[in-house]
């Protein structure tokens, strides 16, 4: 399993992940789950930055005498250790018991806990059930949450046997999740291509 980062902040339905290597964030929409106990947490990649280890202080363009962006961090080393990257990832699912539920665990993930990007055979088991896609349109408007649904049914399908039938049972899922917001169910559709 690929340990990508450990949480840093944690709340019931999302938590915050820093990671190990600097620019290194999951790509947007990824399956990654944590563990609180004996809990394995499941959810889906937000939204990702790269900052100022401290916060109050900015960030300053380095490059004028570089010829590329690698050349910056070379010249100027100290970089990799002032600036991080991290990544916000709202709860889709848990597993207890040997038992997958998409719906939100008793618990948030652990501060410290690692981070792993899921393996294509338990994100599989994880979409048999399409109902985690509840807890993304539900999440907070301060995400992109069209763009995370979209995102995160495209991966998912990657790894299905029959792709297009996953895609359609999406579509239908979501259909019946958003039938009176044609505007963003058209949207989110439209980016399922």
């Amino acid at each position: 399993m690929e340990k990508i980062g450990e949480v840093i902040e944690a709340r019931t339905g999302q938590f915050l992940a820093q990671c190990y290597r600097l620019h290194e964030a999951p790509p947007l929409g990824c399956l990654v789950k944590t563990r609180s106990g004996s809990t394995d947490i499941y959810g889906v990649v937000a939204s990702a930055s790269t900052h100022s280890l401290d916060p109050g202080r900015r960030v300053i363009a380095r490059g004028e005498h570089e010829s590329t962006d690698d050349a910056v961090f070379t010249t100027n080393p100290q970089l990799a250790r002032l600036l991080i990257t991290d990544f916000t990832v709202i709860i889709t699912g848990h597993k207890s018991d040997g038992v997958m539920r998409h719906y939100l665990p008793p618990h948030p993930a652990r501060i410290h806990a690692f981070v792993n990007i899921c393996p294509s055979e338990e994100a599989k088991e994880f979409a048999i059930s399409l109902d985690f896609i509840d807890l993304i349109v539900a999440a907070e408007r301060d995400f992109a949450v069209d763009e995370i649904v979209a995102a995160c049914l495209r991966r998912l399908a990657t790894i299905q046997a029959d792709p297009q039938d996953f895609l359609v049972r999406a579509g239908k899922h979501l259909t019946v999740l958003m039938f009176e917001e044609f505007q963003r169910l058209n949207s989110i559709l439209k980016r399922l291509k």
